[in-house]
């Protein structure tokens, strides 16, 4: 199974989210061909309400604890409640392109 089923079997089951959007960005990273390193999630969940984005933020880590020890390298996080996302028009961030991270270029 993939990297990116798993965590979208994961954040499915633990939140019931109404929206999900596991997104593979390590193809904007200097990683190998087929690399699942980089990921974007973006997590629609009332389960969220009432609570902070430090908190949900949390939640979401401690749900994918296995992968980001594992080969995750990096995980940006969006998450909202039914009543954010609707107020947003479903429009998630969009992340930054790599800069390189430090690698002599």
């Amino acid at each position: 199974m993939s990297t990116a089923s798993i965590i979208e079997q994961k954040l499915t089951s633990r939140f019931s989210p109404s929206h999900l959007e596991v997104i593979n960005e390590s193809g904007n990273h200097r990683v190998p061909p087929g690399s699942e390193t980089h990921f974007k999630v973006v997590v629609v969940s009332d389960a969220f309400a009432g609570q902070r984005l430090l908190g949900r933020h949390r939640l979401v880590n401690d749900t994918l604890a296995t992968e980001l020890a594992g080969g995750v390298h990096a995980l940006a996080i969006h998450t909202y409640t039914a009543a954010e996302w609707e107020a947003k028009h479903g429009a998630a961030p969009q992340s930054p392109n790599c800069a390189g991270g430090g690698r002599g270029e």
